[in-house]
């Protein structure tokens, strides 16, 4: 079984500030996705695009699940276009939000790479690539919300 997809980070802002920042849309532009069709309602089919440095497009589905502000979000994304997301199809991304000394836990988990029918090496690859993106995407969100909380006591 390939590894989990896991990581969390503290951040300095409270709980109510990190879920505007990892559900609403003009805010997920600022650390995650280039560009992102997203309601943070249950069933809702959008999709993240992304440019990445090599260069293209990469266009992804997604599908809202659960939404229960402000502690839980998930969505499942990677299904192929035009089709319903579903643990067969695609991987379920989870944010857990926990208030912790002043500030927020945000603790990211991706689930079933492991039931897609990947070979194991495509699997692994994918665990590396997303375990390396959400540490920086992660980065990129807490980053984002120091330089707000510094401007805010200034």
């Amino acid at each position: 079984m390939p590894a989990p997809i896991e990581t969390s980070v503290h951040i300095d802002a409270p709980v109510e500030v990190v879920w505007r920042t990892v559900s609403e849309p003009d805010q997920v532009v600022r650390w995650f996705a280039d560009e992102i069709d997203l309601r943070a309602t249950p069933g809702y089919e959008g999709s993240m695009t992304f440019h990445p440095d090599a260069g293209g497009t990469v266009l992804v589905p997604i599908t809202v699940e659960t939404v229960e502000p402000p502690r839980r979000f998930t969505y499942r994304w990677g299904h192929p276009a035009g089709t319903a997301a579903d643990p067969g199809n695609s991987t379920l991304v989870e944010f857990t939000l926990t208030p912790e000394d002043g500030g927020t836990r945000l603790r990211v988990v991706e689930t079933g790479h492991d039931d897609l029918g990947w070979p194991r090496d495509q699997q692994d690859a994918y665990v590396d690539d997303h375990n390396d993106g959400w540490t920086t995407h992660l980065g990129r969100l807490e980053q984002l919300l120091a330089r707000r909380s510094a401007d805010a006591t200034r």
